[in-house]
């Protein structure tokens, strides 16, 4: 079966914790710890509500893919237990072809603990579970030949032999959100896996992260650092052909080796919830990619409308516009 594209990574179950007693603080001393989400040591912090709805980085973009048209299929892990049902079970209400997602026996799937603060900061804690064996095997390796598309999300555990069968594919398009453990390794794992991909989506303390861990790079002053268009320029040099990194309220930058883009963030009716937003964004770009045929511009703006529509509803996959919202923007 061929398909548009095919999410390979993470499927979870989240839970959110809304919560007001915390302090919120601007780190001036550490260019990659800027913001920071800090408790009473101790104390018991009072929950003023909570949240259960799915997520995964790689379930977040089926969902807005498919929600945007596209033929879409997740390629990722669960267990065979009832978290495990209740994600797949959501996939296919929503479109998503689930056909590639392994079940583990006696596995217990993937479970985001996410607290959300008063202004809508969040922080995530990941229990990748099952994840951690998921596996690239050969009848996925079919699969993808015949996608347009790989959407690439965060891995665990064996994620360099897994990267290492999916960059090597022939003539594949990928479109890479690395996560946390990609980008811990740094450039000198990552290179060869940047030079072959198509497009490269991170937010500005992912890239700080990734041009830091370079030789070269680790001890450039904080204000060249802080200069988007430095961080956008030397990792295109790497490879990616389109860089892309968010900046939250501030908006989206790109740049494709002849240009630099910029799109302001598109400001939400009402403010409920962040969590996905990223995901809500990259996935839709690469839908404008598709739909406006390689059009940077009109696909940052559909990828910046969708977030702000993720922003009104609670959890990583609602609000997300679907195909006839996005033919009434008139992009």
């Amino acid at each position: 079966m061929r398909y548009d594209v095919i999410a390979v990574g993470g499927a979870t179950e989240d839970l959110a914790f809304y919560v007001h007693d915390y302090v919120l603080i601007n780190n001036q001393r550490d260019v990659l710890n800027q913001k920071l989400l800090a408790f009473d040591y101790g104390a018991k912090i009072p929950v003023n509500k909570t949240f259960i709805s799915f997520g995964g980085g790689a379930a977040n973009a089926a969902v807005t893919l498919a929600s945007l048209g596209l033929k879409v299929a997740l390629m990722s892990m669960v267990g065979d237990d009832g978290r495990g049902r209740r994600i797949i079970h959501n996939l296919e209400q929503r479109r998503v072809k689930t056909g590639l997602v392994q079940t583990k026996r006696r596995g217990i799937s993937s479970i985001s603990f996410i607290i959300i603060g008063a202004g809508n900061e969040h922080v995530s804690f990941s229990d990748r579970a099952v994840a951690d064996d998921f596996k690239i095997k050969p009848h996925h390796l079919r699969a993808l030949k015949h996608a347009d598309w790989i959407y690439l999300s965060s891995l665990s555990g064996q994620w360099r032999d897994n990267l290492q069968k999916l960059f090597a594919l022939p003539k594949a398009k990928i479109f890479w959100n690395p996560g946390s453990r990609q980008l811990a390794a740094g450039h000198t794992a990552l290179k060869s896996f940047l030079r072959k991909t198509e497009v490269l989506s991170i937010n500005k303390d992912e890239a700080l992260h990734l041009l830091t861990s370079h030789s070269s790079h680790h001890k450039k002053p904080k204000a060249w650092l802080n200069e988007v268009k430095n961080l956008l320029k030397t990792i295109n040099a790497w490879g990616p052909k389109i860089v892309l990194i968010t900046e939250g309220a501030r908006g989206i930058s790109a740049y494709d080796g002849r240009k630099f883009y910029h799109q302001l963030a598109i400001k939400a009716k009402t403010k409920a919830d962040t969590t996905g937003v990223g995901d809500a964004f990259a996935s839709a770009f690469l839908a404008g990619l598709k739909m406006y045929h390689g059009d940077i511009e009109r696909s940052l703006k559909l990828g910046a409308y969708n977030a702000a529509a993720k922003i009104t509803e609670q959890g990583a996959q609602n609000g997300i516009l679907d195909r006839i919202d996005a033919k009434r923007l008139k992009i």
